[in-house]
């Protein structure tokens, strides 16, 4: 048998493009994706109070330090953001392609773990409502706030996804 008799097997045969899908490209986050994961928090953030008080748990609480985590991490999303943009829409300065890759999967995972944190916080501060104290009032208050700062992390890592964006006329692609 002749080498040519044998079928030929190319190791990216299962990565091909779909008809009109190109090749090396990637897809922005989908919106049913972060949706799903704003559910999940959410469906989360409610049933922690109520699993814990039945089974005698103390309920957590959120605290400031959190909410500040998370405001820095959104911060430094931006910032991240903004340097990318403008190092991509430098014409002699590239982004190396590793770079480039490292920051996308950064803003995948932190959009996601931002969206679920947003639910997650908005949930707890739900599960609240109702209680006639003062405790609770508080943990509504601060739950909302960190359900504000999960956004913020979640937006910030969406623009950081779309400063790694190349135009597709960019000879660079």
């Amino acid at each position: 048998m002749s080498r040519d008799d044998h079928p030929r097997i190319d190791a990216d045969d299962d990565d091909r493009p779909t008809p009109g899908e190109q090749p090396g490209r990637l897809r922005p986050t989908p919106p049913g994706l972060l949706t799903a994961w704003l559910v999940v928090g959410l469906v989360g953030g409610w049933l922690l109070r109520r699993v814990a008080r039945a089974a005698g748990w103390s309920v957590p609480e959120v605290s400031w330090t959190q909410i500040l985590l998370l405001v820095l991490v959104a911060a430094i999303l931006g910032g991240t953001a903004f340097a990318t943009r403008r190092t991509v829409q430098r014409a002699p300065v590239d982004l190396l392609p590793h770079q480039a890759v490292n920051r996308l999967a950064l803003a995948r995972a932190c959009a996601l773990v931002g969206v679920l944190l947003a639910g997650g916080y908005l949930g707890h501060a739900v599960s609240w409502l109702g209680v006639g104290s003062q405790v609770a009032q508080e943990r509504v208050l601060r739950g909302l706030v960190a359900a504000v700062a999960g956004a913020a992390v979640a937006v910030t890592a969406l623009l950081l996804e779309r400063a790694c964006r190349v135009r597709s006329d960019d000879p660079r692609t």
